[in-house]
């Protein structure tokens, strides 16, 4: 009787975890399994709408996750105040280029420390973008307005006048709703700036990790990709480090921002999987989806949807073809809060997406580790998520 109390006691600790482990899968009828290895908290999924900001909305759920885990509470930031004060750094920008940079939608991670450090943060009760009766979001018409004004002033060297930065700030907030100069909040009052400041938190903290070869590894670059309007550089890693990195950090407790490219037929919103089959046959896409401003959401079907295929094998020969020959390109930027293994073993990174929560996964997708290293940009997070030997390698104290 002993003897039995000692070979089952060591034993029970693994049978009640197996019970209790949560699985989840992609879609209705999947054969796919997921089980939670680690997972951050996040706050609800929303969405961009017929917008190009995701780079804002992924980095502000991103966070948002991290002023919970650094025990700042639960608070919904603005995401719009973002792209509003980003449109006229754009504009300033693209004027004393004379014309010859990117002026559009898009963003970069980075952009979100730059903006803040500058014109502060507000939460989302204060600043929504949305006007009186909008319900989403759309700035097709905006953007054509400013890029023809912007485009103007671009030609107007040595002819400009004093005013030309308050009549972009005018158009912006003509469509997005006037920047607010003080407000109250949870029963105090702020400007944007000491709201930041009251925040006690240092957004020089986080870091932006990349990993191409037309680079030096260990030095920063800037990434040559158009959104990346203010030409800020990310640090070079191997691929292999990258990669371990995303894993260990979500391990560790700290989420991360993820850029990546969605335009592949494996990328699919709709069945809640990004993934790289080694026979593209299994998969195909019917139509474009313009909604969110790349291929991402496009109708796609196959059946490794419907069940764990094998994977390409992705090498860094590979991964540096497809940029450079630019069928990887930065398509959107998304949120990444949790490890996963499918039944298999085989790991899943579990993202939250800004396309609102339409899908099976209620906003959701899981992005398998062959496809987080074949089709991602960059990503963002707290420094401390390195190890001290890549810290040492990349010079972050």
């Amino acid at each position: 009787m002993m003897k039995y109390k000692k070979i089952l006691l060591p034993i029970l600790p693994f049978v009640f975890a197996t019970l209790s482990a949560q699985t989840e899968t992609n879609k209705q009828g999947s054969e796919y399994i997921f089980t939670e290895v680690e997972k951050a908290e996040s706050t609800k999924v929303l969405s961009q709408g017929r917008t190009g900001t995701c780079w804002s909305f992924s980095s502000m759920s991103f966070l948002e996750s991290e002023l919970i885990r650094l025990g700042k509470g639960t608070i919904d930031l603005s995401e719009m105040w973002i792209v509003r004060c980003a449109y006229i750094e754009k504009a300033i920008n693209y004027v004393r280029m004379n014309g010859h940079v990117n002026f559009a939608q898009g963003g970069e991670f980075h952009d979100i420390p730059y903006i803040a450090s500058k014109y502060g943060l507000v939460p989302q009760a204060v600043y929504s973008g949305l006007k009186e009766g909008e319900t989403t979001y759309n700035h097709s018409e905006m953007e054509k307005v400013l890029a023809a004004v912007v485009q103007q002033y671009g030609k107007n060297a040595g002819k400009l006048s004093a005013n030309w930065q308050n009549t972009i700030a005018a158009i912006v907030d003509s469509y997005l709703g006037a920047a607010p100069t003080k407000f109250d909040y949870d029963g105090k009052e702020f400007t944007p700036e000491s709201f930041y400041k009251s925040l006690d938190w240092d957004l020089g903290d986080y870091v932006y990790i990349t990993s191409f070869t037309h680079h030096p590894y260990y030095a920063p670059f800037a990434l040559e990709i158009p959104d990346n309007w203010s030409m800020q550089a990310a640090h070079n890693v191997t691929l292999s480090e990258m990669t371990a990195l995303a894993k260990s950090s979500l391990k560790d407790g700290y989420s991360f921002a993820w850029a990546s490219d969605v335009s592949e037929k494996g990328f699919s919103f709709k069945n809640g999987l990004g993934i790289v089959p080694v026979h593209d046959s299994l998969l195909k896409q019917n139509g474009k989806d313009n909604k969110n401003f790349n291929n991402g959401g496009a109708d796609r079907e196959g059946t490794a949807f419907e069940k764990p295929m094998a994977e390409k094998e992705i090498t860094v020969q590979i991964r540096q073809e497809a940029f450079d020959n630019q069928s990887t390109t930065d398509d959107h930027g998304m949120h990444a809060m949790g490890l996963y293994t499918d039944q298999n073993g085989k790991e899943y990174f579990k993202i939250k997406n800004s396309w609102g929560t339409s899908n099976y996964t209620k906003g959701y997708l899981y992005v398998s580790d062959n496809y987080f290293q074949y089709k991602t940009i960059c990503i963002m997070l707290h420094k401390d998520a390195l190890s001290k030997s890549l810290k040492s390698k990349l010079n972050i104290r």
